[in-house]
């Protein structure tokens, strides 16, 4: 079943996102955060009126300047008007300052929750959604979504609340002080440019879905390649890597002009809309004043009522457009938020307890797709601090097998136990602290080697980390290193070899200090020589261990309590290594090819070292890759 994620919405935005949104604004256990959003609404309302007030203070400064004789002019209270006229313009600004600043707190709290919580459940979706998902994208949702959030608390409540607030209270100003008509040729102007505002915009969301589609393309393909770096250089690809690079930005440029052009027919489009309404309240009062139903003051007043009601309505244009940006990158993060679980605890599901840490696989099938049955079947057991090792040929579900016991996927029959409990009834926490993995490709964190080793156990002590180094045989090549335990391993560990990244998954598995170890396929990306001191390192730490061991290389489990020969999903043998080996089946047959290949390699190291001995190509080299 695979899991799909849609980044943009589809058709016009939904208002979905908002509506979630309304509990970060309103916390429960916050009183101090719900006191502060009823303040900066008193402080809103405040700024409302005041903006509100000085259109009238124009018309009635106006007035009392036009009066005939200018010597009636009363200067007293003309100073007065003034005065309240620049009162309610510092008002006006300095209740939208405190307004910002006591919602601040509010604000950055909703983004962090709703950020943190994202980042915490996009790390309890399941192995399939994540292999299924491209990081570079998944980020870049998360990253959008959270300035959505910025943009919409910034722009929707002091922004449009407000606007819809003024008009409401300019149309009733302009009913008592003008007339019917002069309000309705306003609110029509005000409809007409919601309307063409909200028409075009719809037209741009495609277009900015475009360039959000191909920006995170762009960037998907250049994190891809980054993390690849090595890869790219083995094969010379700089050329074509920069040009999947290129075509990504290519159809990034087109959607931005598109996006451009489309901006410029939207803006003149309002300044139209807006020209005419003005120019037609502005006769429909010089008409009245010219009947004396109005007063020059009249006309002042309603000329700054449009100018004030101008500047939100064109800043609407940019507030909508981003708004609907806004709604949609938040709709994206708000349906990964709520992307369903395929593995999750069970209703009061309790701890695991391990008291010898015995592990058992009875009856499990288990498939990736229905029509792909990966383990049909198998059952076995580890006993409590002995070693069972799988092994098989690739792509028979050996390493399936570590990730049904780590609980990354759900069987689909069949149970999977320690000490008896079935690992579906206890909490998949409880779970993975009692196992410790040793994994086939160590990926390390672009930290220090101390970062790095103490993640086994967050938290743990300067000799504990030290010790555990001891026990995995780096510690005297940390120590070698110019900065020690702080120096940097590099992106994923490439600063590391092969055998060192081993050696630090080792030791901070040894600093976890867990019961059941899981040792996936640990050494078979080593040289020999690298795997035989790895090995002394695993022995000890599986020491009075339950341990499963996941294998290619038979050297490597020879000392096992039970070997289990996995082929196409199914344990076709099972017992020691000598019974195995003696009675001639499958792993005997793998056994003799491992070991023809490695009497070939000594060959080969003996001619290499002997410049007398003439180089004769062995018969069997090329068979040594396909058994190793």
């Amino acid at each position: 079943m695979a899991h799909s994620l849609v980044e943009e919405g589809d058709g016009a935005p939904s208002l979905r996102p908002l509506w979630m949104l309304l509990p970060y604004l309103w916390p429960k256990g916050h009183p101090e955060l719900r006191a502060r959003v009823a303040a900066s609404l008193a402080c809103l309302v405040l700024a409302i009126l005041a903006t509100t007030a000085f259109p009238l203070f124009m018309g009635w400064i106006t007035n009392e300047l036009t009066k005939t004789p200018p010597a009636t002019i009363a200067m007293m209270a003309t100073l007065a008007l003034i005065g309240g006229y620049v009162i309610s313009r510092i008002l006006m600004q300095a209740f939208a300052q405190i307004r910002d600043g006591i919602f601040a707190k509010v604000q950055y709290h909703a983004l962090r929750e709703v950020g943190v919580s994202t980042f915490a459940h996009v790390h309890t979706l399941s192995l399939r959604f994540h292999l299924e998902r491209k990081t570079g994208g998944l980020s870049r949702v998360i990253e959008r979504g959270t300035r959505g959030i910025d943009t919409l608390l910034s722009f929707a409540i002091f922004s449009i609340f407000p606007t819809i607030f003024q008009l409401v209270l300019f149309s009733a100003i302009m009913m008592v002080k003008l007339d019917l008509w002069i309000t309705l040729a306003t609110l029509v102007m005000v409809a007409l440019y919601i309307w063409f505002t909200f028409a075009i915009t719809r037209w741009r969301i495609q277009i900015r879905r475009d360039m959000n589609e191909s920006d995170q393309d762009a960037n998907t393909k250049a994190v891809d390649s980054l993390l690849n770096y090595e890869t790219v250089k083995y094969f010379n690809a700089e050329t074509h890597e920069t040009a999947r690079f290129d075509k990504s930005m290519a159809k990034f440029a087109r959607a931005s002009i598109q996006a451009q052009t489309s901006l410029s027919v939207l803006n003149t489009g309002q300044a139209t809309i807006v020209a005419l309404g003005m120019g037609a309240v502005m006769i429909m009062t010089a008409f009245g004043i010219r009947d004396g139903r109005f007063s020059v003051g009249d006309f002042v007043m309603a000329n700054a009522i449009l100018m004030q009601l101008y500047q939100p309505l064109n800043f609407l244009g940019t507030v909508y457009r981003e708004i609907v940006q806004a709604l949609v990158d938040m709709d994206a993060m708000f349906r990964l938020l709520h992307q369903p679980q395929e593995v999750k605890d069970k209703p009061g599901a309790k701890p695991l307890i391990v008291t010898g840490g015995a592990v058992r696989f009875d009856n499990v099938m288990f498939s990736y797709e229905p029509d792909r049955v990966v383990l049909k079947g198998i059952s076995f057991d580890v006993p409590a601090g002995k070693t069972v090792a799988v092994v098989g040929p690739s792509g028979a579900g050996k390493s399936t097998i570590s990730r049904i016991l780590y609980r990354f996927y759900d069987i689909q029959s069949g149970s999977v136990t320690i000490d008896g409990q079935d690992i579906r009834d206890v909490t998949q926490a409880s779970l993975r602290e009692k196992i410790g993995i040793v994994p086939q490709d160590t990926v390390l964190f672009n930290d220090t080697v101390r970062y790095n080793i103490a993640y086994g156990r967050i938290g743990a002590g300067e000799a504990d980390i030290e010790q555990a180094a001891q026990m995995a045989q780096i510690d005297p090549f940390i120590r070698e290193l110019p900065q020690g335990y702080e120096s940097m391993v590099g992106e994923r560990g490439l600063k590391l070899s092969g055998g060192e990244k081993q050696r630090v998954a080792i030791a901070r598995t040894i600093l976890k200090n867990p019961p059941i170890l899981l040792l996936d396929e640990a050494t078979s990306a080593l040289d020999t020589h690298t795997e035989r001191e790895i090995q002394s390192a695993l022995r000890e730490v599986s020491k009075d261990r339950t341990t499963l061991v996941i294998a290619h290389r038979l050297s490597t489990v020879v000392d096992a309590d039970e070997i289990l020969v996995l082929d196409h999903g199914r344990i076709v043998e099972r017992g020691r290594h000598g019974e195995l080996v003696a009675r001639g089946g499958h792993y005997a047959a793998m056994w003799n090819k491992q070991k023809e290949a490695a009497a070939v390699r000594e060959r080969l190291k003996e001619v290499e070292s002997d410049p007398d001995v003439a180089r004769q190509p062995h018969p069997q080299e090329g068979a040594i890759a396909a058994a190793e």
